[in-house]
């Protein structure tokens, strides 16, 4: 019994994630209302739930702009945002490093760079239109993630997080050189690269949808079962160790997890910054160092977040867009520099 007391304590109450989800809905439904086109509240919950339960809709309804627009660009960012969050709070309870991340480690560039690649030479899967792009991101996701644990083991012979931090970094800076290059010289697709590497959800469909929320499930699933790990690597690997953690097993399994979600998630809308670095922090602030409690919390938050960074990026000016990297760029690198200030102070 006090087990199961202590459990409950360690975890979010269900009034809990029922705020946190009502708090995710609204701004679901705030993002869908607002735009170019204004739509009401009301419109929007009838246009939606009337679609779900294969009602009719309401000829003064615009059906089209809710349903075929707005509502799959939404759920796309909702659920980018929460995977990128997640990803981000388990690569800093793994490496015990702050600014461990997707993008400092190298996977979301080399997701990228798989993706670029792709758009470049055209590489497509017959029936399915995004499946080349996805495939050559996560390929490269992947091939990022082995390359940089190699260098990183041939350079100490024990995967210390200092050595993949560094390797990271590195790696980061190589890769964003190759794109770069890559933009330069194929100026057929100049403007598209240009605005994909920044981010961007315009046109996303159902089908992208469904990919990112599958890919959330399965991967958020696997770290969300490895809380009680990261709780103990987030002390030490030496802790973790003396508990019966095998650490090279979970380590594995955490970053090829984290790389698969990131590379679905670059495929989808390009490299989106500072999600995965800036939310966990701000969870951690809130709920704590407790993974059973930080994961839920950066899932929520980064969603959250980064459905008020993509109404800003199409909002501010328009009719013109901006990329959504541009507003989470800013936004994050001033929370980042708060956060990082407090905790400087703190201790």
């Amino acid at each position: 019994m006090q087990k199961s007391r202590l459990l409950l304590r360690e975890r979010f109450s269900p009034v809990t994630y029922l705020f946190l989800s009502i708090v995710l809905f609204l701004t679901m439904v705030l993002c869908i209302c607002v735009g170019s086109v204004r739509i009401t509240f009301s419109d929007t919950v009838t246009a939606v739930w009337n679609a779900v339960w294969g009602l009719p809709i309401p000829q003064n309804i615009a059906k089209n702009i809710i349903l075929n627009v707005r509502l799959p660009r939404v759920l796309c960012v909702t659920l980018a945002g929460a995977s990128l969050s997640i990803c981000g709070a388990a690569m800093q309870g793994l490496l015990r490093n702050p600014l461990a991340d997707g993008s400092t480690m190298g996977v979301s560039s080399g997701a990228a760079l798989g993706a670029i690649i792709a758009i470049v030479i055209g590489f497509t899967i017959p029936g399915s239109a995004y499946g080349g792009t996805m495939i050559m991101a996560m390929a490269f996701a992947f091939g990022s993630l082995i390359l940089i644990l190699s260098l990183a083991y041939a350079l100490d012979r024990s995967l210390s997080t200092s050595s993949i931090i560094l390797i990271g970094v590195i790696f980061t800076m190589f890769i964003s050189s190759i794109i770069s290059l890559l933009i330069t010289f194929c100026s057929d697709h100049t403007r598209s690269l240009s605005y994909w590497t920044l981010g961007s959800f315009s046109g996303v469909n159902y089908d992208q949808v469904k990919l990112l929320f599958l890919a959330l499930l399965l991967c958020g699933g696997v770290l969300f079962r490895f809380s009680p790990e990261l709780n103990a690597f987030a002390i030490s690997e030496d802790n973790a160790r003396h508990i019966g953690v095998n650490v090279k097993r979970v380590k594995l399994i955490i970053m090829i997890t984290v790389s698969v979600l990131i590379g679905v998630c670059v495929s989808i809308s390009g490299t989106v910054s500072f999600v995965g670095l800036v939310m966990p922090h701000i969870a951690r602030m809130l709920v704590g160092p407790n993974h059973k409690r930080l994961l839920p919390a950066s899932l929520f938050s980064g969603a959250i977040f980064l459905l008020l960074a993509d109404l800003v990026a199409r909002t501010l000016l328009s009719p013109i867009e901006l990329s959504i990297g541009v507003v989470t760029s800013m936004v994050g690198a001033v929370a980042f520099v708060i956060i990082f200030n407090k905790t400087r102070k703190a201790r």
